[in-house]
């Protein structure tokens, strides 16, 4: 199975998964190969469209985002919102 693929100028990952001791490293290690991914495709995390985070359980629900907000840019919205 492809891990990236390209279509008309859009990269599309397959899913990630970290192996890690706790979710907070998980996601360092999933976030880590996006990147790597992405520059393999020529581009980067500060281009992406969508991403879905999917947990196995939700009591570890949090854990993440304190690595992930860090580590993904946050985008200002252009144009009309609707």
């Amino acid at each position: 199975m492809s891990q990236a693929v390209i279509h008309n100028k859009t990269v599309y990952l397959a899913g990630q998964v970290g192996t890690g001791a706790s979710v907070a490293i998980q996601t360092r290690e999933i976030l880590a190969t996006i990147d790597a991914l992405l520059a393999e495709a020529g581009t980067d995390k500060s281009r992406l469209l969508s991403a879905t985070i999917w947990l196995t359980d939700m009591a570890t629900s949090g854990n993440e985002w304190g690595v992930a907000v860090v580590v993904v840019p946050v985008r200002r919205r252009r144009g009309p919102r609707w």
